[in-house]
């Protein structure tokens, strides 16, 4: 067993670093005051080969493994300080771009995976309702039968990527009675009609990465764009989450990289009571406990990449998605502890690293839902008696 990164992961870290470092998020404290996404960014990121590095060549993409995609964002997220870019890359790769992969048929793959893969189409995956968070699949949203396809009726929110979509995963079920055995997912493309798309509420972090609402009112979807067979909605949105809870937090593990660095550097020019405030055990043992969550996180999170590749990944994308998320948190929280007032000061870096590491904890389900699905694998889920 080895823990290094090998010569091909080390290269894809170092080249992605330096893309993120070339510029990447130069104004994000500015976009972050606005809530606003940079195209610049997101059209930079796609003619370095960042949307298409986990789809086949095939289809325009790089082909590369679920490691190394591991350490190309680990290596961005180190270079990049806009948390909200790489997480609507992350959005875009996981949730759309891998079901598609995975599920679709070949006129699907052709038609959407080379476009995707170029970043001239922008995906996002609509799953969440609102009166059903956690609970995805008891989803409220319809697909009714018609001639030659279905319309899609409900409403759909929090999504990510929304308001600069081009095609979105949408799921809908084709009878209420059925539960979540219904549930199909649908490619629904953005000039379709019966489809609008209403820009989200302002949120606490992550404002640089755009969310929205999708009103489907009778939109029509042919059955061309099913993905997957009809009632298979379950099985693509595991697949989706999976993938996604093992890699979304990639980016994490170069922020934590670069902040505990930053940290430590802060910690030896920082002088109180006529000391550099290293000095102190207080600060002295955060900065170990922030170096120790980030290997931590590491480890946890190129494992969950590499299980991706079995049979059976089990709870380990649930593990990745839990420890990091948290972690992450924590170690922000650490951060502006050692800062003090300037890292409590908006705009600076601890400040915005927190806000957006709080959404991690929710995005993709929140930490209570992973803490469900690994109790539930470890045998621990019973049925409830009334």
């Amino acid at each position: 067993m080895r823990f290094e990164l090998d010569e091909a992961q080390r290269a894809l870290y170092e080249r992605f670093r330096r893309l993120g470092e070339a510029g990447l998020g130069a104004d994000v404290v500015d976009r972050d005051k606005v809530s606003r996404f940079s195209h610049a960014d997101w059209e930079h990121c796609a003619e370095n080969g960042v949307q298409g590095l986990l789809l086949p060549t095939e289809y325009g993409g790089g082909g590369h493994s679920t490691v190394e995609y591991v350490s190309a964002m680990e290596g961005l997220g180190h270079g990049c300080p806009d948390n909200g870019l790489l997480m609507s890359l992350g959005a875009h790769i996981l949730a759309v771009g891998v079901p598609i992969l995975a599920f679709g048929d070949e006129d699907q793959r052709v038609r959407y995976l080379p476009r995707l893969a170029a970043g001239t189409a922008i995906g996002a995956n609509a799953m969440t309702e609102p009166g059903t968070g956690s609970d995805a699949l008891a989803l409220t949203t319809t697909a009714e039968r018609a001639a030659g396809g279905y319309r899609l009726t409900g409403r759909k929110c929090y999504v990510t990527n929304a308001p600069v979509a081009d095609v979105f995963v949408v799921y809908a079920t084709v009878d209420p009675e059925l539960g979540f055995t219904g549930v199909t997912a649908f490619l629904v493309e953005r000039d379709d009609g019966g489809l609008s798309v209403v820009e989200g509420e302002e949120k606490l972090g992550l404002r640089t990465a755009p969310w929205g609402v999708l009103e489907l009112d009778g939109c029509f979807v042919p059955d061309s764009r099913v993905l997957g067979a009809v009632k298979q909605g379950a099985a693509v949105f595991a697949r989706s989450m999976s993938w996604e809870r093992a890699m979304l937090m990639a980016p994490w593990l170069g922020v934590l990289r670069r902040e505990t660095a930053e940290c430590v550097g802060y910690s030896r020019r920082r002088r109180q009571f006529g000391k550099h405030i290293g000095h102190f055990q207080s600060v002295s043992h955060r900065l170990v406990d922030l170096h120790l969550r980030e290997e931590l996180c590491r480890m946890v999170t190129y494992r969950a990449a590499h299980a991706l590749t079995t049979e059976d990944p089990g709870y380990l994308p649930e593990m990745s998605k839990l420890y990091t998320s948290e972690a992450v948190v924590e170690a922000f929280t650490a951060a502006g502890q050692i800062y003090g007032a300037l890292g409590y000061t908006a705009g600076s870096r601890v400040e915005r690293n927190l806000r957006d590491a709080i959404g991690m904890t929710i995005s993709s389900g929140t930490s209570d839902l992973q803490r469900k699905i690994i109790a539930g694998r470890l045998g621990l889920s019973w049925p409830e008696r009334y």
